[in-house]
């Protein structure tokens, strides 16, 4: 019904794969089931939606085991649903309003080997690197594997409804206009792509 309505993508990140860890932090409502969670790139696929977001939010669990489950999962996906188009995205644990520190934290080094390296493993799958980090870290990481960014995107719950972002684990570091990015793009000998798909009844 929702891809009839015009639905294109469906981004759900598994938070952690480390099932123990991920109850800690959802323990109530519908997304603490953990499995329920984790079969829901399934259902999208077997729906035939157009391309599917997957992610783990580093610093809940070792950046090191969520990066590998979150490959592991992508390659069960692409085998499995095969006409699917697939993003990766790579958020990082911010400061939170309740204190939660990083369980273990992801420098931006370690950010770069895990961009290069789900590049290495699939040199199709989109990379997207959202608005949560800085502008300097987004302007030189173009070249070493992302092929996706956002620009003036909300990433707090319901965060084109409500104004001003509250959470401050939801706030974003570049906060340039999207014609700005686009330049930095240009700049850079890369060639800004709106929308990369149409779907035609």
């Amino acid at each position: 019904t929702l891809i009839e309505a015009g639905l294109y993508a469906v981004l759900v990140y598994q938070e952690t794969y480390h099932e123990a860890e991920y109850k800690k932090h959802h323990p109530k409502g519908k997304k603490s089931n953990f499995n329920y969670r984790l079969e829901t790139p399934d259902r999208l696929g077997r729906a035939g939606v157009h391309k599917i977001g997957l992610g783990a939010l580093f610093g809940l669990e070792d950046w090191r085991a969520d990066s590998f489950f979150t490959a592991l999962h992508l390659k069960y996906l692409q085998k499995t649903y095969w006409k699917t188009k697939y993003s990766i995205s790579f958020p990082r644990l911010r400061p939170h309003s309740g204190g939660l520190e990083p369980k273990v934290e992801m420098t931006d080094k370690d950010l770069v080997q895990t961009i290069c390296a789900f590049r290495l493993l699939d040199e199709d799958v989109e990379l997207s690197l959202s608005t949560r980090e800085s502008e300097t870290f987004r302007n030189h990481i173009v070249h070493l594997g992302i092929t996706s960014v956002s620009a003036e995107s909300k990433t707090n719950p319901g965060g084109y409804t409500v104004d001003p972002q509250t959470l401050e684990q939801f706030e974003i570091s570049d906060e340039r206009p999207t014609e700005t990015i686009a330049q930095m793009l240009k700049k850079q000998g890369l060639e800004p792509v709106w929308k990369d798909w149409q779907h035609f009844k």
